[in-house]
This record gives C-alpha cells, sequence and structure tokens, in this order.
C-alpha cells in the first residue's frame, strides 16, 4: 500500500472537519437527537473518514451510508449530506464496473430506506438529483482527466521521440561528414607522402641526415593514411566502400546548377569576388550547403525560381540560397515527413569550422538560407 495515501490532502481534511463540527453542533441544537452519546460516536467517525473518501471511496461510502441508516433514518441530520459527497467522489475516483458497485452502495439503501417509509416518485427524483448525479458529474471528471493525462502522456512521449530523433539523426551526419573528412584528409596525407618521397629521392649523398628525416616523415605519413583508412572501416556502413571520386567543392557548382536547373526550376549562380583557394573542408562544406539548399527548394517549396549567391570576402565566405516558393512552415512540414536531416547536416558542417547559419523568409516569401564561414585574411 503507497503510504501516501494515509495522509489526506489538506483540501480533504478541511471538508470532513466542517461537517464533524456540524454533527457535533446537532446534538446540542438539535432536539431530536435521542442518544447523543451514539450521534457523536457514529457520526463523528464516518464524518472525520471523509478526508480519506479519495483513497479508499467504497469503503468511505460504506461507513456514511451505515451511520446515515443507525442516527438518521428521518433524513433530517448533516450526515445526509455527505451522501452527495461520497456519490461525487466514488464517480470521480473508481473506474467501472467497481464504480456501478460504488454507487450501489450509497444508492440502494437510500431507496430501501424511503420504501419503509413509504416511497413516493419526489424521493427517487431525490435519489437521482442528489446521488445518481453526482456520481455522473464525478464519472464525467474522471475521464476528462484522463483523457487530458493521457494527452499530456502522449505530447511528452512524442517529445521525447522527437528529442531521440533529432539526436540520432545529429550522430547520422556527423558521421556522414567525418566520412567525407576522412577522405579529404586521406588524400592530403597521400600527397605528402608522395610528394615527400620524390623529395628524398632527389637528394643525393651529401645530405643523408636530410632523407633519413624525410623518410622519418614519409613512414609517419604512411601510418597515419592506414590509420585514416581504419577510422573509416569504423565510420563506413555495410557494403560501402572507400570513395575513389574527390569530394566536390565550389568548383563543381556550376555543374550542380545546371543539373537542378534542367527541369521547370529555374536556377541563377551569382559569384561575387574573386575566388581563392579554400581549406578542403570548407570547400566542401559550402558545396554540401548550396546543395542542400537546391534540394530543398526543388522538392519541398514547390519554388519556380532559386538564385544561389557565393560571396569570397576577405574575412569570411558566404553561401546563400534563396527561393520563391512556400513559406518556412509548409517548408518544415515537408521536410520532417521525409526522411532526410539535411538541415541538421547543414547546422553541423556550419559549427564544425565555427561559422554561423540563417534560415529565414525570402523577399519574395520563399526561404533564404545563408552560411557564413570565417577566413583568414592571408587567404
Amino acid at each position: 500500500m503507497d503510504t501516501r495515501a494515509l495522509v489526506p490532502p489538506r483540501l480533504d481534511m478541511v471538508i470532513a472537519a466542517a461537517f464533524l463540527v456540524l454533527s457535533l453542533l446537532e446534538v446540542f441544537v438539535n432536539g431530536t437527537v435521542t442518544s447523543p452519546v451514539e450521534h457523536v460516536v457514529v457520526t463523528g467517525l464516518a464524518m472525520a473518514l471523509l478526508a480519506w473518501r479519495r483513497s479508499f471511496p467504497v469503503v468511505v461510502a460504506l461507513v456514511v451510508v451505515t451511520s446515515n441508516l443507525v442516527v438518521n433514518p428521518e433524513g433530517e441530520f448533516s450526515v445526509l449530506l455527505s451522501l452527495v459527497l461520497v456519490s461525487f467522489t466514488v464517480g470521480a475516483e473508481v473506474e467501472p464496473p467497481h464504480s456501478y458497485f460504488g454507487l450501489a452502495v450509497v444508492l440502494v439503501p437510500f431507496l430501501g430506506a424511503t420504501w419503509n417509509e413509504g416511497m413516493v416518485p419526489s424521493d427517487v427524483a431525490a435519489a437521482m438529483v442528489f446521488l445518481v448525479g453526482p456520481w455522473a458529474v464525478g464519472s464525467v471528471h474522471r475521464q476528462r482527466s484522463a483523457h487530458a493525462a493521457e494527452a499530456l502522456s502522449r505530447a511528452d512521449r512524442l517529445e521525447r521521440e522527437q528529442e531521440m530523433k533529432a539526436t540520432l539523426a545529429a550522430a547520422a551526419e556527423r558521421t556522414r561528414i567525418a566520412r567525407e573528412l576522412h577522405d579529404i584528409v586521406s588524400h592530403s596525407i597521400s600527397v605528402v607522402t608522395i610528394q615527400t618521397q620524390a623529395v628524398r629521392r632527389r637528394l643525393g649523398p651529401d645530405h643523408a641526415s636530410e632523407a633519413a628525416d624525410l623518410a622519418a616523415v614519409e613512414s609517419t605519413a604512411r601510418e597515419a593514411l592506414a590509420e585514416m583508412r581504419r577510422l573509416f572501416g569504423v565510420l563506413r556502413t555495410d557494403g560501402e566502400s572507400v570513395a575513389l571520386a574527390p569530394q566536390p567543392g565550389l568548383g563543381e557548382l556550376d555543374r550542380l546548377v545546371s543539373q537542378v536547373g534542367s527541369g521547370d526550376l529555374a536556377v541563377r549562380l551569382e559569384v561575387e569576388g574573386t575566388p581563392y583557394d579554400l581549406p578542403p573542408g570548407v570547400d566542401l562544406a559550402a558545396y554540401r550547403i548550396a546543395q542542400e539548399g537546391l534540394t530543398n527548394a526543388l522538392r519541398h517549396s514547390g519554388a519556380t525560381e532559386v538564385g544561389v549567391l557565393v560571396r569570397y570576402g576577405d574575412r569570411h565566405l558566404d553561401v546563400e540560397v534563396v527561393d520563391n516558393g512556400r513559406g518556412l512552415s509548409a517548408r518544415e512540414a515537408a521536410a520532417s515527413a521525409s526522411s532526410g536531416h539535411g538541415l541538421v547536416g547543414i547546422r553541423e558542417r556550419v559549427a564544425l569550422y565555427d561559422g554561423t547559419i540563417e534560415i529565414t523568409p525570402g523577399p519574395s516569401g520563399g526561404v533564404r538560407l545563408a552560411a557564413s564561414f570565417p577566413m583568414r585574411e592571408s587567404s
């Protein structure tokens, strides 16, 4: 048994105390009390138990009904009013079919007592209004409370599921980004190895110590490349092999724009500033962001025009995709129904290079996706 059920709520204690005081006062103000001791003991016990009516509704109802039959056969005392309270409590706290049994505990003795006294139609009406009515109100209250609790539980469960999906999506995107960066780093290490080997072989006998140092660099690079391949084994999915083609960059953006704009969607590419060499990871991230913006515009926006802007600044590289399609709410609803997690990947890529990302309404009612990467002044 839950020990909390033994400590009644404060409101129930106040209600029970009020009924108890009324029952005790009846000994002094009501001249029809034939046995004050019996009245105090029987009704006092029943009224005090009202404090636990929520924890033990049927038991308390049975005690109250019994006390009413013992000391109040003519229906003159306040114990009769407590039947209304216990009827409501049975309906509100007890699930069917036990709730029907609780109603019978209250209703049947009342009808039986009125039958012995000569039942009239008004007695049945009183039973309906003061006993069945509160029980029905309590039942409706219980059902609504249960539905509200179920709705809250469902909302909480859905929220947890969404958080879990977002976490899994972020983890999957980080793994995908790591696989792409693996290809970039592996290529760079391979170049370092080849160039080091070429320089070492051109050295003559007078540079034996330098050749030994380069041989050590070459050996370290080969070991690093081997470890990178092991890393790919950890990151790859079943059946995935090492990518032989180089990872794309902004140099491939013209081809991407041509492919996306080959249908009903008109795509415009604009480049501001003088292009300069980018770090391979940033180059790939900028390309992926433009690719995702175009993909979303093509699949989810219903746009007819899309503009892609690449701005080479002294301190920042900016990539912006703007369409004239549906707004953010419609786009988010469509994107959430798909299996992709492109926006998650965009945020992960931008955060990886300390950049910023903005997804805002476009000037023509569509969506504006803008990312900015900090660049070194020497770039």
